[in-house]
């Protein structure tokens, strides 16, 4: 069983920045894929980025690419997910999520059997 506990998120002005943060517990974060997913009032939940346990393979959202960034540091079982140059449409739930499986499902949201409880951003114009 891994738990995962976002933290980071908040009020920020459009072209701002935030980080958040995603820690998890037990002895095998090194071996997850991780990703950071997003969901606002009345959408569905999508992907925003994703990283493979290597570090190497990453994954971002059409929508987000070249403002958000996502890194990790096994060594403190936590990923990240740098975010600039936010946009009023960037505000969202943000949820981390850990897939546990040996392959790169990447941006595939059924693949992910763990999940945080989410932090909000909440970006204004």
């Amino acid at each position: 069983q891994v738990q995962l506990v976002e933290s980071g998120g908040g009020l920020v002005q459009a072209g701002g920045s935030l980080r958040l943060s995603c820690a998890a517990s037990g002895r095998t974060f090194s071996r997850y894929t991780m990703g950071w997913f997003r969901q606002a009032p009345g959408k569905e939940r999508d992907i925003v980025a994703a990283i493979h346990s290597s570090g190497v393979i990453k994954y971002y959202a059409d929508s987000v690419k070249g403002r958000f960034t996502i890194f990790r540091d096994n060594a403190k079982n936590t990923v990240y997910l740098q975010m600039s140059s936010l946009k009023p449409e960037d505000t969202a739930v943000y949820y981390c999520a850990a897939d546990d499986s040996s392959s790169w499902h990447g941006p595939q949201i059924s693949a992910y059997d763990y999940w945080g409880q989410g932090t909000q951003v909440t970006v204004s114009s």
